[in-house]
C-alpha cells in the first residue's frame, strides 16, 4: 500500500559543509524510500533562504534538486508548501522538477488519504498574536515588492535574502514553549471548527506527536534538521510515526 511521508525545516544553506552533506545525505536515504505511488510533502523551510528569478537558478542545491528530479521521475508525488525562509516559491519547481507548490496564504491545506483527514502547514503567522511577524511576512510576500527584488542582480537580490532570512530568526520567539504553545492552541481551536486526525507543521523546531481532546486527533510537529538530526513523519498502513532518516 502507499504510503504519505512529511518533512519540514531542513533549511538547507544555513550551515557549514559538513552539515550541509549530513542533510543532503539524510535526504537521499528518505527519498530513496519511497516507491512509486508514494506521497511526499515539504511543509516549509527547506531552504533557509529562496528567491526565484525569472532566468537564474541560485547555485548551492544543484543535488538536492537532482534528487528531488529522480524522486518525481520515479512516480512519487511530491508538494512543497511555502515556509517563512522560502515564500515565495515560482514555478521552477512545477515546470522543471514535478514539484506542485501550493500557497497557503489562505489557510492550511487539508486533504485526505486513506479516510483519514490531514492538515498541513508550516505554521508561521498561525493562530493569535504574533502581529509583528504577520505585518513583515504580508510585506515580504507582497507581489509589488518581489517583482522589484527578482529585478536586482541575482548576487544582491541573493545577499539581501539571505538577510531576510536572518531578520526572520532573529525575530522569531526564543521560547521554543511559547511557540509550540501557539500552534498547539491553534489546532485546538481548529479541532473546534472541523474534524480532522492529524495537524501537522514545522517552524518552531519543537518535534512532537499530542492527542488533541478528540480522541484520534493528534497535533503533530516534524521538528528540524539543524540540530544534528534527520526527523520526519510517516503515515501507512493506518499509523502515524515520527522517526529518523
Amino acid at each position: 500500500m502507499a504510503a504519505i511521508y512529511f518533512i519540514s525545516d531542513i533549511h538547507l544553506g544555513l550551515q557549514d559543509e559538513g552539515e550541509e552533506r549530513r542533510k543532503l545525505e539524510g535526504l537521499r536515504r528518505l527519498f530513496a524510500a519511497l516507491r512509486e505511488g508514494d506521497s511526499l510533502y515539504m511543509l516549509g523551510d527547506v531552504f533557509d533562504y529562496w528567491m526565484e528569478f525569472r532566468q537564474v537558478i541560485p547555485k548551492g542545491f544543484t543535488g538536492f534538486f537532482c534528487l528531488l528530479l529522480e524522486l518525481s521521475n520515479r512516480g512519487v508525488r511530491v508538494t512543497y508548501l511555502p515556509g517563512n525562509h522560502d515564500f515565495y516559491l515560482g514555478s521552477f519547481f512545477d515546470r522543471e522538477l514535478g514539484v506542485r507548490t501550493i500557497d497557503t496564504v489562505d489557510g492550511p491545506l487539508s486533504f485526505e488519504f486513506e479516510g483519514r483527514r490531514f492538515i498541513v502547514a508550516h505554521g508561521d503567522g498561525l493562530g493569535e498574536g504574533d502581529g509583528g511577524y504577520k505585518f513583515f511576512a504580508r510585506f515580504v510576500r507582497n507581489r509589488f515588492n518581489l517583482g522589484l527584488l527578482t529585478g536586482f542582480h541575482p548576487d544582491l537580490a541573493v545577499g539581501l535574502m539571505k538577510w531576510l532570512s536572518r531578520l526572520s530568526r532573529t525575530h522569531k520567539p526564543q521560547s521554543r514553549v511559547m511557540e509550540t504553545d501557539r500552534l498547539l492552541e491553534y489546532a485546538l481551536s481548529l479541532e473546534r471548527q472541523q474534524e480532522f486526525d492529524y495537524f501537522l507543521c514545522g517552524h518552531n523546531h519543537s518535534g512532537g506527536k499530542k492527542e488533541l481532546r478528540r480522541k484520534g486527533a493528534y497535533y503533530v510537529n516534524l521538528g528540524s534538521w539543524i540540530e544534528g538530526g534527520t526527523p520526519y513523519g510517516v503515515f501507512e498502513h493506518g499509523v502515524f510515526q515520527l522517526k529518523e532518516s
